[in-house]
């Protein structure tokens, strides 16, 4: 299993020089043997809004390493021409010299369509034909679009990218036609515990690698698929003092996902959230901050983390992308990553 750092911070929860624990913490992954660092694609809300563009947070990220790669989790397909998606990476792809990544996601929020109103309603196929698009013209083919004439016009991509393949996962919060639709695409799993729970992941996973299985035996495809699972991470010397460390913070951060939570998939554009009761709210962050910290996260001590990993280990995950940045005390956070590389390196002893 690889171990690589995820950042989806609540904008609130961090200083005016927001940006350095993304920096920092990526020259860490890079010189501590990580697999690599992702940044996520979100607009108009603190929770996640340091991040509206995940092609320029990989950009500064590819400037200051050699080694790890830098991905999105995730690019909202439908916001954007995939032209536009695949020249920006190329950059990316070029700047790292061939270590971009991207993972899809066909927007969860329906106050991200505010900039694509019109790609909402079918959003799933508009971002099944951007990846496929994007693939194209990574690999050098050309797409026809209309010209400001309303002529059609053939086009192709530059800077021609590093890499003759983009790696691409598609992001899922569980649906398994998701991990049906990566495995029969031949595309990695981007995925969270949010609305699962892990014997539900093991389940969805087995349909995935069924269908990859199936897959590749009909077009000669290589490989098994790739399946990242992001965890909320914060380990320490000792488990209670990692709990006193975390439990305001990480119970903000929950806090200021609930409205945005109510409204996963955009089905409404009511808040759900500004109209529960407070009491209600302390009541399910409470719930969610225990479940996240004894089950559905890496916190604690180094041995606390490996039971879990050894865990997700059993059902098949790849890589696990570890969410850092939820603690607004970057000097906490960047403390606290030798005991991550300390995880990863027994795992990593475990398994020779």
């Amino acid at each position: 299993m690889d171990f690589s750092l995820f950042y989806f911070a609540d904008e609130s929860q961090h200083d005016k020089d927001r940006y350095r624990l993304l920096m920092e913490g990526a020259r860490f992954a890079d010189t501590h043997g990580f697999s690599a660092v992702w940044t996520p694609e979100r607009h108009f809300h603190p929770f996640g809004g340091g991040y509206p563009n995940p092609a320029l947070t990989s950009a500064a990220v590819a400037a200051v390493t050699e080694r790890v790669s830098v991905r999105a989790g995730s690019v909202v397909a439908p916001l954007h021409s995939p032209v536009r998606i695949a020249e920006e990476w190329a950059v990316v792809d070029n700047l790292s010299r061939g270590r971009a990544g991207v993972s899809f996601a066909s927007g969860w929020h329906s106050g991200d369509f505010a900039i694509r109103p019109e790609n909402f309603a079918d959003r799933k196929q508009v971002s099944a034909d951007t990846v496929d698009a994007v693939r194209r013209l990574w690999r050098g083919e050309e797409i026809e679009l209309a010209d400001g004439r309303g002529e059609p016009i053939r086009v192709r991509i530059f800077p021609a990218p590093v890499q003759a393949r983009i790696p691409v996962w598609l992001t899922t919060s569980g649906s398994v036609e998701t991990f049906r639709a990566a495995g029969r695409a031949g595309l990695g799993i981007l995925t969270h515990l949010l609305g699962q729970d892990i014997d539900e992941l093991a389940a969805s996973i087995a349909e995935y690698r069924r269908c990859f299985a199936e897959a590749r035996a009909e077009h000669g495809q290589a490989g098994e698929g790739n399946v990242v699972l992001m965890l909320h991470t914060f380990l320490g010397a000792d488990r209670e003092s990692v709990r006193g460390i975390v439990h305001r913070p990480f119970s903000d951060y929950l806090r200021s996902s609930v409205g945005l939570s109510s409204r996963a998939g955009g089905a409404s554009a009511d808040d759900g959230g500004d109209e529960l009761d407070p009491e209600d709210v302390d009541f399910m962050v409470e719930q969610a901050f225990n479940r996240y910290f004894e089950t559905s996260g890496l916190f604690g001590t180094v041995d606390d983390a490996l039971a879990v990993v050894r865990r997700l280990d059993l059902i098949g995950i790849d890589e696990t992308a570890c969410l850092i940045d939820f603690v607004g005390d970057t000097d906490a956070v960047l403390g606290a990553l030798p005991y991550l590389d300390e995880l990863r390196r027994a795992w990593a002893s475990e398994v020779r």
